[in-house]
């Protein structure tokens, strides 16, 4: 069986990817070849005896920048790998100037066969590599963390549950928060009293069509109360559009001059 999608990531500190290779859902679609991930140490490519990934930036400053040679002779090797010479990757910076990282971005790198992903260190990667090799910068959110590991085990993570056959059940994946534009819906599990917290009872009736509708309408509330920006570019039906109507007249929080979104077809 050959892999549906492959991830290449670049990295001085390949064994913090053990998180991911060797537990949890990433790790058994790989095992079972739907994923390929190969994480390649960018010190093996450095020039120097000394294994160098870094210097001082030209003009002074604090912080050391990420040499290009290395990371030019590692896509090198990369690309000169069995079964990628005739392929092309998709190559992204984890960067916090980069397009911020969504559901939608998830659903978009599910859809390439093979992304290779730049961690960069310090000050970042020379220009030079942004201006040759990359394809896109990625950021997780507006703030910096030590390196790009954590970020792209992350975007890997979040693109791998959107590749068929990784998450056993697709329906739990399409129910997830995000997916259609609106936040996930409660769930409970047994027993069906905890400390004198009840599960709803419409859970509990067996009446599919009404604990479909509680679901939606507990989607919508939450997005309403959590992330009513999400609201804007949402994908609601008629239907959703009524709940939400109802929703706001009782939250007190009218839509004022921002009319929702009509249906997408």
């Amino acid at each position: 069986m050959s892999a549906t999608h492959r991830f290449d990531v670049v990295t001085i500190f390949p064994r913090m990817f053990d998180a991911i290779m060797d537990e949890g859902i990433v790790a058994k679609a790989a095992g079972n070849g739907i994923l390929e991930i190969a994480v390649h140490d960018l010190r093996d490519h450095a020039p120097d005896k000394h294994r160098s990934t870094d210097d001082e930036a030209y003009g002074g400053g604090a912080g050391m920048v990420m040499l290009a040679e290395p990371v030019f002779r590692c896509l090198d090797h990369i690309r000169a790998l069995p079964g990628r010479e005739a392929g092309r990757p998709w190559v992204v910076e984890m960067s916090p100037q980069g397009r911020p990282f969504d559901q939608a971005a998830a659903v978009e790198f599910a859809g390439r066969d093979w992304t290779v992903i730049l961690c960069g260190r310090y000050e970042g990667f020379d220009q030079r590599v942004r201006d040759a090799v990359v394809d896109e910068e990625i950021s997780i959110g507006d703030f910096v963390v030590t390196g790009g590991e954590l970020p792209a085990m992350m975007v890997i993570d979040a693109v791998s549950r959107m590749i068929d056959g990784v998450v056993g059940k697709r329906n739990s994946v399409e129910a997830d928060s995000f997916y259609e534009g609106l936040l996930d819906y409660p769930h409970y599990t047994r027993p069906a009293e905890v400390r004198g917290a009840k599960v709803p009872e419409v859970l509990l009736s067996g009446h599919f069509e009404k604990i479909r509708r509680w679901r939606k309408e507990q989607s919508l509330l939450a997005t309403l109360r959590k992330r009513p920006d999400l609201l804007r570019t949402a994908h609601l039906d008629d239907e959703a559009r009524t709940i939400l109507d109802a929703l706001r007249k009782a939250e007190g929080d009218g839509e004022g001059a921002n009319p929702l979104p009509r249906e997408r077809k």
